[in-house]
């Protein structure tokens, strides 16, 4: 049997840069068969709502029943993090879809997610920033909520040097050179 993974892709970026859309589209590029979307949230979310009594499935969107619980979330997750560093990291490459190859991790937020996959799986992990305009993330619905937006889960990966910096403003052009870089790169540790 093969060692899995073969290539991690740690995606990070700011609330409302676009993250789950770029990695959709970067799985639909690189295929099903071999891709998996796994995210550091959802076994984050899914244990917060079970002692909250909440739903879960309305935690993974994008929507306003998210947002009205985000920061007691961080709390809650801060101090799971504090207790375990690579928790929510573990928990979420732990399942059956964590047998493909190719994993694209779409939430990293911390160093501590960061220095999980680049320990763990060392030569194989690329770090990627998602970006998108201050005025291009309000139009998809951003504002700036002090005590989220100015926190850990926010802003502790702005100062790593990432592999790659998606620019993710909403032009077609742009995104698919982006995305053919990081193919590339796919191609090129995979054949190692």
């Amino acid at each position: 049997m093969d060692t899995f993974p073969k290539v991690v892709l740690l995606f990070s970026g700011k609330r409302k840069s676009g993250k789950d859309f770029v990695t959709e589209r970067l799985i639909q590029r690189l295929g099903t068969d071999d891709c998996v979307i796994l995210r550091l949230s959802g076994p984050l979310k899914k244990q917060y709502a079970l002692e909250n009594n909440l739903d879960f499935e309305r935690l993974l969107d994008s929507t306003n029943y998210k947002e009205q619980f985000r920061s007691d979330m961080i709390c809650w997750g801060e101090e799971k993090r504090r207790q375990d560093p690579g928790f929510f990291c573990r928990v979420a490459t732990s399942g059956e879809d964590s047998k493909k190859p190719v994993w694209i991790i779409s939430d990293a937020r911390r160093k501590t997610d960061a220095e999980y996959f680049k320990t763990n799986f060392p030569n194989i992990t690329k770090t990627i920033r998602v970006t998108a305009s201050e005025s291009v993330r309000e139009s998809r619905g951003f504002v700036f909520t002090q005590g989220i937006d100015d926190a850990e889960s926010e802003c502790d990966l702005d100062d790593i040097d990432f592999d790659f910096v998606i620019i993710n403003n909403g032009d077609e052009a742009v995104l698919g050179k982006h995305l053919q870089d990081i193919e590339n790169s796919v191609d090129n540790i995979w054949q190692r």
